[in-house]
């Protein structure tokens, strides 16, 4: 009889003590601020190239900061990334209308920032690089650039 109060009391503690860490990990994953992140030339703290980037950089995810654009650029070969370039957001193609965000792309090829940006009515991304600069023929409602880029499309890339 004794045995069997001490078992069910055991019992009792695992499942409030279960209870109590799934809770603290629900109310710390929903606690979390986002953390500024914005690449920068020179920059090395970034990494998986060609990869998306927010599968983890998102509320609730591994990476740090909740990213609104991001993306790797590669050099016209396709095959090198491109260090130091820049992504700039156009309302309308080819450069024109207004230039909305510049993202400077760092020295590994990746670009992220957690900075607002306003996609809604779509934005025409310009990619530059030392001698060039390549345009997307049409506008993007993301900035989540490898949701299409290396998946159903070619990677992001310019001159």
């Amino acid at each position: 009889m004794i045995l069997n109060s001490k078992l069910r009391i055991a019992i009792m503690f695992s499942f409030i003590a279960s209870f109590i860490f799934i809770g603290q990990s629900c109310t710390k994953e929903n606690s979390e601020k986002n953390e500024t992140k914005i690449s920068a030339h020179n920059g090395k703290e970034s990494h998986n190239m060609s990869t998306n980037c927010m599968t983890c950089h998102k509320k609730g995810g591994e990476g740090e900061g909740w990213f609104v654009a991001a993306g790797t650029v590669y050099d016209s070969t396709k095959t090198t990334v491109l260090a130091n370039g820049n992504v700039k957001l156009y309302t309308g193609p080819n450069g024109t209308g207004d230039l909305k965000h510049t993202i400077q792309v760092d020295a590994l090829g990746n670009f992220y920032t957690t900075e607002a940006i306003d996609f809604t009515s779509g934005l025409f991304p310009a990619v530059e690089g030392p001698t060039g600069t390549q345009y997307m023929s049409t506008a993007t409602n993301t900035g989540q650039c490898y949701s299409c880029h290396n998946v159903t499309t070619d990677k992001i890339w310019t001159k």
